[in-house]
């Protein structure tokens, strides 16, 4: 698979680089999440709930993460699949949007109930678990930032653990207004705004993984300008059945049909055909065909544009 393949073990060997602060922060969010969920249960804090329930899409996503460059390193080099198992990493993040995505419903829906009648909250030791689940958060928040750079999984999980920081700010606060005013509305208040932060934020993840699976163009290329790039290439005259399409996080592909003049130098034009696309648009990954022959009536050229 020549570059294309390079680039991608570079993408799953980007994911390993950071397989030891994926562990730290799984175990890390994991345990909290038990303290946090009993202690919601115990004092009746939907908002303290709902952070809870934010946290455990983390360790989820972060499972996934990881089980996906597990199944990477073992089955790469296995024959029967070609492309490896880099798409595993898209699954994953597509499920954990669709996991966060419930879990904000329920957040919205139970504080929509609580709203009628909001019950007392215990403001000490919801304040208290709030400042810890904040801390936890600070943690994994430093442990993934580099790796959400890389990969479009690791970025979900990122998200996520952003969200839980500004989730248990929001407990703190609500915490301290119940402390201070009786005001029970605070808790279910704050339930909703950490909804309604999850909502949006899983939507882009969720939108970002399904381009990948239904093999859109990248949004960051203009297939138009791609196709033009390639016409300019010397010896050719059309450029027809072009793809473009991302594998997984960093690795664009791409497929064309490059007709050419008679005479012209078939490596030559390989050459610089992959030359272009490397280097305008960043595309590791390109399987070209030439096929010779007259231009036909749209071929390149100015009056195709």
């Amino acid at each position: 698979m020549g570059a294309g393949h390079d680039h991608g073990t570079q993408v799953l060997r980007a994911a390993e680089r950071h397989r030891g602060r994926l562990w730290a922060t799984f175990a890390l969010l994991a345990a909290y999440m038990v303290v946090e969920a009993a202690a919601a249960l115990a004092i009746g804090s939907l908002a303290l709930l709902s952070d809870a329930g934010h946290m455990f899409t983390d360790v989820l996503g972060i499972g996934m993460a990881l089980a996906a460059i597990t199944a990477g390193r073992r089955r790469r080099d296995d024959p029967q699949r070609t492309f490896g198992l880099y798409r595993l990493e898209v699954l994953a993040a597509l499920a954990n949007a669709v996991l966060l995505f419930g879990v904000a419903i329920y957040v919205l829906v139970e504080a929509v109930r609580r709203f009628g009648e909001p019950p007392e909250v215990r403001s000490t030791p919801m304040l208290v678990v709030a400042v810890g689940g904040l801390l936890v958060n600070l943690v994994a928040f430093g442990l993934l930032r580099r790796g959400a750079e890389e990969s479009i999984n690791l970025r979900g999980a990122y998200l996520e653990v952003l969200g839980d920081l500004l989730g248990s700010a929001g407990v703190i606060a609500a915490a301290a207004v119940i402390a201070v005013t009786d005001w029970w509305w605070a808790d279910p208040v704050v339930a909703v705004g950490i909804g309604l932060f999850i909502l949006p934020r899983t939507w882009r993840l969720g939108r970002a993984a399904l381009r990948i699976l239904v093999q859109a163009a990248p949004e960051h290329l203009d297939v138009p300008a791609v196709q033009a790039r390639l016409c300019a290439v010397r010896g050719v005259t059309d450029v027809h059945d072009l793809h473009v399409w991302t594998l997984t996080s960093g690795m664009e592909v791409a497929s064309a049909h490059l007709t050419v003049s008679s005479g012209s130098e078939v490596g030559t034009v390989l050459a610089e055909a992959r030359t272009a696309l490397r280097d305008d648009f960043h595309i590791e990954h390109a399987t070209l065909q030439v096929e010779p022959g007259a231009p036909p009536d749209d071929a390149c050229g100015p009056q195709s544009w």
